[in-house]
């Protein structure tokens, strides 16, 4: 599942913070520890979480995963025009993510937040590929061109959905190729290429027709392994077919494989998610995704066909993040945050550990310096122009993405996108703070005087005020130097960051799900 879907932000529980009178000194709060500043993204992230069910149930609140800030909640509609001035503009230097939203799948799983449409015709991909190359034309006749003539050059790419492999191999390939005509492509063995699969809908040729285009990186959507469950959620498969297309993919050279799990789901127990955690290492995946279940039946309608009563309590939610934690690690996973896990030698968890790890709405990546076009039905694009940074969504309608289209091949200033934000350097200032400690466990006050010109004690006194509660539960530790998230703090991180998030409490209450 993609992460830019954010598919837990969404409506449930409050974050009913107390608004803190200024202090008059930060000492109180604020207290020495050890000398940390000095240490950015190496010890910090070297950290194993320490599992605390006390201070999790404390803490256990809602909030977002920011894969951008201002989140998504702070889009705008987006004014004529406007749209291919940003790309019209864009800085051509700057290398380009793209990400494809595929929306289609074959069969309802129940738990699916994302935006999806169930189907069987095998033609609606044809035709939404069709779409999918107009809007690409039309968005890369406004790019501009790199000073020596050449096309963007392209470091990243990612097939998300729903099912990218409802296109079949042959629509694969076209789309492929057509790409290879208006961008410039990293080498495979340099790039990040990749695509998540639903095991179910693989064809016998399609992992070798992937390899072939240069996909290098996969994602298997398996959720669990356990029958009860899988007939629960609607989504039924072996685990000798995981293994299998495990298998295959090592033989032809992908260079990372990544499983999604979830826990909470419908007749989900602690012995059970442990047993699929152990099966899932011994198939030993470069990368895991362990997502938390948000049961938002109100919001989501094919969640409504899962029974409340089936549904495991908090308590053993919270036994199956800790065990799933503890058998991961002591496998040799390393905990990169939020929900991830990769093995050492992988180039997340080497990211990680050299302070070179992002987050964007593809979830970490190791690609700080891209642009982000999105291409498809509620795709997300990220553009920076000057000082300027914009965030742009296209119409979550299929119909009217495709009225959209349409209209652009007549009318260059007709475009895809419906929604968009555009940051302040206020948001940016607070958006590098938030990506820090979700990425690297810390924040250097001294990085942040420099690069933005304030004096970040100053500026942020209050959300220091807040973060004392934090501190005397030994979540963080921070100094007048920086900020660094401890081993209780690490499954925490996103509660850390919600406090210097300025939009959350004055206008989004009920909008997100649980941390934990």
């Amino acid at each position: 599942m993609p992460e830019y879907t954010d598919h837990n932000d969404a409506p449930q529980q409050p974050i009913n913070q107390q608004p803190h009178e200024p202090p008059t000194t930060v000492r109180p709060v604020v207290q020495q520890i050890s000398p940390y500043a000095s240490l950015r993204g190496t010890q910090a992230s070297k950290q194993l979480p320490a599992f605390d069910v006390e201070i999790i149930n404390k803490y256990n609140r809602s909030g977002p995963r920011y894969t951008s800030y201002p989140t998504a909640l702070e889009f705008l509609p987006m004014p004529d025009g406007l749209e291919a001035k940003i790309l019209q503009n864009r800085e051509a230097h700057v290398p380009l993510s793209l990400y494809f939203h595929i929306p289609f799948c074959r069969h309802l799983c129940y738990y699916c937040a994302c935006n999806k449409i169930i189907t069987k015709k095998n033609s609606d991909s044809g035709d939404y590929l069709q779409y999918l190359i107009a809007e690409i034309k039309h968005k890369r006749s406004l790019l501009p061109t790199l000073e020596d003539g050449k096309n963007p050059l392209v470091k990243q790419l990612h097939l998300g959905g729903g099912t990218p492999t409802f296109l079949r191999d042959e629509e694969m390939v076209q789309l492929w190729e057509f790409l290879q005509t208006q961008f410039e492509f990293l080498p495979e063995n340099e790039g990040d290429y990749s695509i998540e699969i639903d095991p179910r809908e693989l064809g016998d040729n399609t992992l070798q027709t992937l390899r072939k285009l240069g996909f290098n990186r996969i994602s298997l959507g398996v959720q669990d392994l356990d029958e009860a469950v899988q007939i629960a959620v609607n989504r039924v498969h072996s685990a000798e077919m995981i293994a299998t297309i495990l298998n295959e993919a090592r033989d032809l050279g992908f260079h990372s494989i990544n499983i999604d799990l979830i826990y909470g789901l419908p007749h989900q127990t602690p012995i059970t998610l442990d047993k699929t955690v152990h099966r899932i290492i011994e198939m030993s995946p470069d990368r895991l995704s362990v997502f938390n279940y948000a049961h938002l039946p109100e919001r989501f309608k094919a969640q409504r066909q899962i029974k409340d009563e089936d549904l495991p309590d908090p308590a053993e939610k919270i036994a199956m993040l800790g065990n799933t934690i503890n058998t991961l690690t002591e496998a040799g996973y390393q905990f990169i945050g939020i929900d991830h896990f990769a093995k050492p030698d992988d180039e997340l968890a080497i990211a990680q550990r050299e302070g070179h790890l992002h987050r964007n709405f593809q979830g970490y990546t190791i690609m700080a310096d891209c642009d982000l076009l999105g291409f498809g039905v509620s795709a997300i694009s990220q553009i920076t122009n000057a000082n300027s940074k914009y965030i742009l969504q296209n119409h979550t309608d299929l119909q009217v993405y495709q009225d959209n289209i349409n209209a652009a091949s007549s009318n260059l200033t007709v475009m895809p996108a419906v929604k968009y934000i555009k940051t302040s350097i206020k948001d940016r200032l607070r958006e590098y703070v938030i990506m820090n400690l979700l990425c690297h466990d810390y924040i250097d006050f001294k990085d942040v005087n420099q690069k933005f010109g304030i004096d970040a004690v100053t500026y942020f006194i209050n959300e220091i005020q807040q973060l004392g509660e934090m501190q005397k539960d030994k979540l963080i530790d921070m100094d007048v130097a920086g900020i660094r998230i401890l081993p209780k703090g690490r499954l925490l991180g996103r509660n850390v960051a919600m406090v210097f998030d300025e939009y959350l409490e004055k206008k989004h209450k009920n909008r997100f799900s649980k941390v934990i």
